[in-house]
């Protein structure tokens, strides 16, 4: 088979992609170039990846599933109802138990709150003539009238004991440590203190208006721990509350009590 030549002299023909596509046979198409893809992430080492295919994520169970995924719920649901019922019915029977119980209580002792009253106001310490602090001392006696037949009553530690003029403080202290009998009166003395107490110019001069008219009101407000004794069974902590508004007619040892008015009560909790 001869060689084709070319002259020398004859410029070479260019290349092109229509001659390529002239010399090479129809049976052999050019080859899609592949498109670029981005290199794979490397994972970090203990990572596993899982491919689940699309068609197989619910958001809600599958048919056949449905049924076992409802009976789950409700049974469920069931144990949460029967929880709350159970719940509520306990709470109702103790508090039905517990409402019988006072009632009894109540019905075979009759309990009686016991009375307070002041009988008397001994002053020491206020000098009106001062113009600097006053160191106030209040000596009171006090009544304690026990009414019920069958209940005992135990003052405990922590008692407070206030005195006010107006709005100042004047003095404080604690009442006695002890139990007091059934259907028994007791008179107890309380005394009451404090020092530096400033009252000013203003309040010097009411005073002495006051105790020239013969009338000095104080304010007392005592709040006492106490513990019932039923039996040979003592309660839970009750607190007693005394509230006495008393006016004297002099500033001294030897005052009166012109006019007082207590009101007491019990709290409980």
């Amino acid at each position: 088979m001869a060689d084709r030549v070319h002259p020398s002299n004859s410029p070479p023909r260019s290349i092109t992609s229509s001659n390529i596509s002239d010399e090479l046979p129809p049976s052999h198409p050019p080859k899609p170039t592949p498109p670029e893809t981005q290199p794979p992430v490397p994972q970090p080492p203990g990572t596993y990846i899982f491919q689940i295919p699309k068609d197989q994520i619910y958001k809600y169970p599958p048919p056949e599933n449905a049924q076992r995924y409802n009976s789950g719920k409700k049974t469920r649901q069931s144990c949460c109802r029967r929880c709350c019922c159970f719940t509520l019915c306990f709470l109702l029977v103790f508090i039905i138990a517990l409402a019988i119980a006072t009632t009894v209580l109540y019905l075979i002792y009759r309990p009686k709150a016991p009375e307070y009253t002041v009988i008397d106001v001994a002053i020491k310490g206020v000098n009106l003539t001062s113009t600097g602090p006053i160191s106030p001392e209040f000596i009171l006696s006090m009544r304690a009238n026990n009414k019920n037949n069958k209940l005992g009553i135990y003052y405990e530690k922590g008692s407070m004991v206030n005195l006010f003029y107006r709005d100042i403080e004047l003095a404080n202290g604690v009442m006695l440590v002890f139990y007091q009998t059934t259907n028994n009166v007791t008179v107890f003395r309380v005394p009451l203190k404090r020092s530096n107490v400033l009252l000013g110019n203003s309040v010097t001069t009411e005073m002495r208006s006051e105790q020239s008219k013969g009338r000095v009101p104080f304010f007392l407000k005592m709040r006492a721990p106490v513990k019932i004794k039923i039996g040979s069974v003592k309660t839970w902590e009750i607190t007693v509350k005394v509230d006495c508004e008393i006016t004297v007619d002099a500033l001294t040892e030897n005052s009166r009590i012109v006019s007082k008015d207590c009101d007491y009560g019990v709290r409980l909790w």
